[in-house]
């Protein structure tokens, strides 16, 4: 789970340095008489995720749901940076089991069942539908992206979204009891995988061939941030010729005893 990269950041902090005091739920377009000029969604999207990335871990909830009804999920600990760690309990089709990641070594377990191992690389052969894939080029490379997304730090894949230069404000809105700025956004498939400067040449051409066989053509995504640049809530929805796959990750600092918000809010 590499770190992001401060200096392709440093020219986004410098302009939110240059609008200080301006409201992060300030919508693109308006303005208040006397007041500073809101600061573009890119900016704050970009700090929010920075900011996460510098804790150097998060608990997450993810949910999964698919357009047949399936619904998966997944809830722990990550830790990135100069340690690579997960501990994850994931649920899906097969059963309840746990993943947990050292030093780029996954282990996967469900209840009653034998451990399975992979490496980053080959992460996604530990997903239960990658054997039932019979259009994928190599079933153990890189395929969908669930079993990389359970343990990427969430401030890259914003990252990444911000990157794609495609974010608009949807205003402020409550989540949780509080207050927080909804950012909204999509992208060609390409574009937005070709946002995460960690996958490889060939993982990017995987994934992209994986949408493409299922009729996906774009990517959409919200990001919700609240008071404190805090990066809460991440959604991605994937709409295809089978139907709608809706991917939610709610963000929480690790080992505070917060709650978060119900990812299917």
């Amino acid at each position: 789970m590499p770190s992001l990269r401060p200096a392709v950041l440093a020219a986004a902090l410098l302009l939110l340095g240059a609008t200080t005091g301006c409201s992060v739920l300030a919508v693109p377009g308006t303005r208040v008489p006397g007041e500073p000029a809101p600061i573009p969604p890119k900016q704050v999207v970009l700090t929010a995720a920075q900011a996460l990335d510098d804790t150097g871990g998060a608990r997450i909830d993810l949910v999964r749901e698919g357009p047949d009804g399936s619904r998966r999920t997944a809830s722990g600990t990550l830790v990135w940076g100069d340690r690579d760690e997960a501990e994850l309990t994931v649920t899906d089709e097969l059963g309840s089991g746990r993943l947990t990641l050292r030093d780029g070594a996954f282990d996967l377990a469900y209840q009653g069942g034998a451990t399975k191992h992979a490496e980053r690389a080959t992460a996604e052969s530990l997903d239960p539908a990658a054997a039932a894939d019979p259009g994928a080029p190599d079933p153990t490379g890189y395929a969908g992206g669930w079993m990389t997304a359970l343990v990427t730090n969430p401030g890259s894949r914003a990252y990444g979204m911000a990157q794609t230069d495609r974010l608009r404000s949807l205003g402020g809105e409550q989540l949780a009891g509080t207050t927080v700025a909804h950012y909204q956004g999509a992208a060609p498939v390409a574009d937005y995988f070709g946002a995460d400067r960690e996958l490889s040449p060939g993982q990017l051409t995987s994934v992209v061939d994986w949408y493409r066989r299922r009729g996906v053509a774009e990517i959409g995504y919200d990001v919700w941030v609240g008071p404190g640049q805090r990066l809460l809530r991440l959604r991605e929805t994937a709409r295809g010729s089978a139907g709608t796959t809706v991917t939610t990750t709610d963000v929480s600092p690790s080992g505070s005893g917060e709650t978060t918000p119900t990812a299917t809010g």
